[in-house]
């Protein structure tokens, strides 16, 4: 499949899903944070999307593929089940909890500081995207494109920025669809992250000559200042 085709589809089946996952735990589709956030998400990820087939197309190859890899450990494997299970069931909550059960009670000024937030996610991952072209969505080294490290942009100043990023994103979400209550996904993100980190770090350091001496001269690994 051409990478032009293949970017559409997984555009469609991927927001698709997230759509059924949203109206669905939210009961109804009178649901003005669900669009909204759908919306963004759409705009954002066909804008970014279709500059990176332009600038990047390799990058973009790598992003697209599936989140279980043969040269994937099996370690990072298996943490990726209860991150995707975190986003996915943390979005479903998201929506229930703000057209469902109406526990938080949101104004729509916030949702839209929200949908700010969005776009300050996308930005910083698409500088990192654009620092690195190896970030791919899964942890491996990637001999066949020469991966090399990567110390320039967001990358002096914190090991794993594309997750300090994913931090953001998934507050901007909450904050979008309404629920107060989705921010505590944030927190339980960062653990999981946390984990994921130590597997990535091991094999990059076995994997990547170089990455030790970069390790030492960049100390933070996620949020600058604290780890």
């Amino acid at each position: 499949m051409g990478l032009v085709l293949n970017f559409i589809v997984q555009t469609i089946v991927w927001f698709g899903f997230m759509g059924a996952i949203i109206f669905g735990a939210a009961g109804t589709m009178d649901y003005d944070g669900g669009w909204l956030y759908l919306g963004a998400m759409v705009a954002l990820s066909v804008i970014f999307g279709a500059h990176m087939m332009r600038v990047d197309p390799g990058l973009l190859r790598e992003r697209l593929k599936p989140p279980v890899q043969k040269d994937q450990p099996l370690a990072d494997k298996l943490v990726l089940i209860p991150v995707l299970l975190l986003m996915f069931g943390g979005m479903g909550f998201m929506a229930a909890d703000a057209a469902r059960w109406r526990w938080s009670m949101m104004p729509p000024s916030v949702q839209w500081a929200g949908c700010g937030l969005l776009l300050a996610a996308f930005l910083f991952m698409y500088w990192t995207m654009r620092a690195n072209s190896f970030a791919a969505p899964v942890v491996k080294i990637q001999k066949d494109r020469g991966q090399a490290v990567i110390t320039t942009g967001p990358y002096a100043i914190v090991r794993h920025p594309m997750y300090l990023g994913a931090l953001f994103y998934m507050a901007g979400t909450s904050l979008v669809l309404g629920s107060w209550w989705g921010l505590v996904t944030v927190p339980v993100l960062t653990l999981l992250l946390g984990i994921r980190i130590g597997i990535e770090e091991q094999a990059l350091r076995s994997g990547l000559e170089g990455y030790d001496d970069y390790a030492r001269r960049v100390r933070w690994r996620l949020i600058p200042l604290v780890w």
